[in-house]
């Protein structure tokens, strides 16, 4: 193990000791390498069941980046979408898209002045309904002139990715992705008993939701959307993360990948007015929800999920780290899981140079 890397055990049991966090499963590698793995406190403190390494995962927002930018990218390699086309090609029923020209990459790069959030589930009753709303939904900004990450805009992306495949996204994330990688582990709408899962929010009735996306939206659109839905293990991560920084052109080219995580909104001189620093669909150094904080080299683009979940990689010197806890089982409060990844990304992992 290099040196600085058994800190990061050191920090994830210290978390879950302080009953801040209920566990985690972490992995560090560095190009094909896997470098250092952990398994810390319980999948579900409810019932008292440990963490295992194979834990399953739900990803929350880790979806933006690992399925629906990475499909669109796929989708862009393979000539059947291209990343200026107007979102109207494919949606011509959004009406504020269509009207103010809003592109493919302005939903990837968040610049597309479609709004943060927006709780279609308080108002809308199936998935039919909320692709409505979406679609008269107003825009807050012209597009491209500022950065505003936002949970519609992914959603609209991944129905920009299904109406370019021509078939649901769930079906078109297996055939592009999951399946020409090996993946076996990251879906919608997983299957298997409870034991496999991580314990998200408690509910009402004392139970966790195990198994079942925690997101209320992607929940109405039956576990499956642009934003959030996908379930995964640390180890089918790792494994996506090595192939992100290889240069492996299997699913999606390793020159699209590498376009993925350089800044598109203004660069080192940032574009005025804009503001925000994003890859397609990763957040780059400097930017507002950067968790690396200088630690990693300026290469270095990261994700985080809303249950307690990040991915971490940097394609110059092909380091990663996956980090998956199920924080949000005791609560929405992320104060402990903000915590944890600053201090995780802080470790010095004494790498200087990528290898094979």
């Amino acid at each position: 193990m290099p040196d600085g890397l058994e800190q990061i055990g050191t920090l994830l049991h210290a978390a879950v000791n302080s009953d801040g966090i209920p566990g985690a499963v972490a992995i560090a590698g560095q190009g094909q390498v896997t470098l250092a793995q952990w398994t810390v406190g319980q999948a579900d403190a409810l019932q008292g069941r440990p963490m295992h390494p194979d834990t399953v995962f739900d990803l929350a927002s880790l979806t933006k980046v690992v399925a629906t930018a990475t499909v669109i990218l796929a989708l862009a390699g393979r000539g059947e979408l291209g990343l200026g086309d107007p979102v109207a090609d494919y949606l011509p029923g959004f009406a504020a898209c269509r009207d103010a020209g809003v592109t493919v990459a302005h939903l990837l790069t968040h610049t597309s002045g479609l709004p943060g959030s927006r709780q279609f589930y308080r108002c809308c009753g199936s998935r039919a309904d909320l692709l409505r709303d979406l679609a008269q939904t107003a825009l807050e900004a012209p597009p491209g002139t500022q950065v505003r990450y936002s949970d519609p805009g992914f959603i609209t992306l991944g129905e920009v990715a299904a109406a370019a495949a021509g078939e649901p996204l769930g079906q078109a994330v297996r055939r592009l992705l999951t399946v020409p990688l090996g993946l076996a582990s990251v879906t919608f709408v997983p299957n298997g008993v409870a034991d496999r899962f991580a314990a998200t929010e408690t509910r009402g009735n004392g139970t966790a939701w195990t198994g079942v996306v925690h997101d209320e939206n992607a929940r109405l659109m039956g576990g499956v959307a642009g934003h959030a839905g996908l379930f995964a293990t640390a180890p089918d991560l790792a494994r996506f993360a090595a192939w992100w920084v290889s240069d492996d052109d299997t699913a999606v080219p390793a020159r699209l990948r590498r376009d993925a995580t350089a800044c598109q909104t203004g660069g080192a001189g940032r574009t005025e007015g804009v503001g925000g620093r994003r890859g397609y669909g990763w957040t780059c150094a400097g930017d507002a929800f950067d968790i690396l904080g200088g630690h990693w080299p300026p290469t270095a683009v990261s994700h985080t999920g809303f249950t307690g979940t990040s991915l971490a990689l940097d394609p110059a010197t092909g380091r990663w780290l996956v980090l998956l806890t199920n924080a949000v089982h005791f609560g929405r409060d992320a104060t402990a899981v903000v915590a944890l990844r600053r201090a995780v990304h802080a470790v010095p992992w004494g790498i200087t140079s990528r290898t094979a």
